[in-house]
């Protein structure tokens, strides 16, 4: 059976644990060249077909160094995995500022800069596919996340135009909205056993997400098989959002 993304380069940010790690793992197996970046090296498998990077995406070379590493490693450059993130809970009362513009920084500018920066490579090939990290919190509130309901929100904006004005080079955008996965980020929340429980209630399927449940349909997004897919946010919550 042929592989799924057999002669396609994907660039993963925020590829070293978590999401990320799962989606770069993912495309890897499914034939892809893979540059996985994060702040540190990826401990990932170092071969032909996967390049690490350690890079702060917030850094000003950022975009113009991965887009470099890609085109260096790979020759080009046709999917961005927009996923790495951070979350610094706070409600409008306790938020600083200096706290709100870090995750702007992270979820958004540098999702921004890199997306622009890798643009180019597939309008000149005529194909695609743009990935972002948005959350359940695209679409809906929580408490005490200020800041990162707001960065995610922006993102579903941010991704739902980029399908408008890039739909006719080819190009699809779309975002992937998790629920409670577990990950590094989410550990100190899923440490607090009222929080666990509540998302194990609430989605039918019993359970809380594992990274690979994201990566299944970050696969199918970033394949032909999706190429009539654009501007869609994707939720991935075993059900739990479609319960009162």
């Amino acid at each position: 059976m042929a592989e799924t993304l057999a002669g396609r380069v994907a660039v993963v940010t925020g590829a070293g644990s978590g999401i990320g790690e799962a989606i770069a793992r993912t495309f890897h197996a499914e034939g892809a060249q893979v540059l996985a970046v994060d702040l540190a090296e990826p401990s990932l498998p170092d071969d032909s077909r996967m390049a690490l990077m350690a890079k702060d995406v917030t850094a000003d070379d950022a975009p113009d160094a991965i887009v470099a590493a890609a085109r260096r490693a790979f020759g080009g450059l046709d999917i961005l995995v927009n996923n790495a993130g951070i979350c610094l809970p706070g409600s409008i009362e306790d938020q600083t500022l200096e706290s709100w513009d870090k995750v702007f920084a992270v979820n958004v500018r540098a999702l921004f800069r890199i997306t622009q920066a890798a643009v180019p490579l597939m309008k000149a090939k005529g194909w695609g596919r743009i990935l972002n990290l948005g959350s359940i919190m695209s679409d809906f509130g929580g408490p005490s996340l200020c800041a990162y309901g707001a960065s995610k929100h922006a993102v579903a904006g941010f991704t739902k135009s980029l399908a408008v004005d890039l739909g006719h080079y080819g190009i699809t955008a779309n975002y992937l909205q998790p629920s409670a996965i577990w990950t590094g980020m989410s550990r100190p929340f899923m440490d607090d056993p009222d929080f666990r429980a509540y998302w194990e209630g609430k989605a039918p399927v019993g359970y809380i997400g594992e990274p690979e449940d994201v990566a299944g349909p970050a696969l199918f997004l970033a394949s032909d098989a999706a190429r009539f897919v654009s501007g869609m946010g994707f939720r991935i919550c075993g059900g739990a959002m479609a319960r009162f």
